[in-house]
């Protein structure tokens, strides 16, 4: 009868302890950030400005970053989806970037854009306005 108490005993004990929560994981100090704005264009921080490159053989205007995780900038330029002419500015890290278009009619008009083939962008404004563009 002791025996099973013992048995009893180590049970509740071992199902009743709590597991220590494991620690969250660190986090990664860094400049790159998960989405990029259109205020990202503005300006270049002092972590950009250690890995800014310039290279006159490709069609951006500069690049930060390291390999893996560059974030380019280009001057682009197209319509809107009513064919109106459009240009700006744009930085665009992987597949999806943001800019700010100079349409004559509106003014400045903030993006988000989306690669659709080689130096072929879509873009859309805050009002879901669509946007065809093409790196200059």
């Amino acid at each position: 009868m002791l025996k099973n108490y013992s048995i009893l005993s180590l049970l509740f004990f071992t199902f009743s302890c709590k597991k220590a929560d494991a620690p969250p994981p660190p986090q990664i100090n860094s400049f790159y950030k998960k989405v990029i704005t259109a205020d990202d264009r503005k300006t270049i921080t002092p972590e950009e400005a250690k890995t800014y490159h310039v290279d006159k053989t490709y069609q951006y205007e500069y690049r930060t970053g390291y390999s893996g995780h560059y974030e380019y900038n280009y001057d682009v330029k197209g319509t809107n989806s009513k064919g109106d002419s459009v240009f700006g500015n744009i930085n665009v890290e992987g597949k999806y970037g943001a800019g700010i278009l100079i349409n004559d009619s509106v003014g400045d008009i903030e993006i988000n854009t989306e690669w659709i083939s080689y130096g072929k962008l879509k873009a859309f404004d805050k009002k879901r306005n669509e946007y065809y563009l093409m790196v200059k």
